[in-house]
């Protein structure tokens, strides 16, 4: 089982590069002059920002699991 350290650091990388893929979208989408590839760009940015929420909110719910509830040994 994974320690909490190791944790944070895999939630941190995860994190680290979704937030550079909704980046890097969003310099895409500015760059680029076609219109439908901006809304597949924007699109796909919405969408990885609603993994990322999920992602957080999911780790919010395991801290909380984590807090409170007694561990047995």
């Amino acid at each position: 089982m994974a320690t909490t350290s190791q944790r944070t650091n895999r939630r941190d990388i995860a994190l680290s590069s979704l937030n550079a893929a909704v980046e890097a979208l969003n310099i895409a989408k500015e760059a680029v002059s076609i219109t439908p590839a901006k809304a597949v760009f924007g699109t796909v940015s919405v969408i990885l920002k609603m993994i990322r929420v999920s992602f957080l909110l999911a780790c919010v719910e395991r801290l909380q699991d984590d807090i409170y509830t007694p561990r047995t040994q």
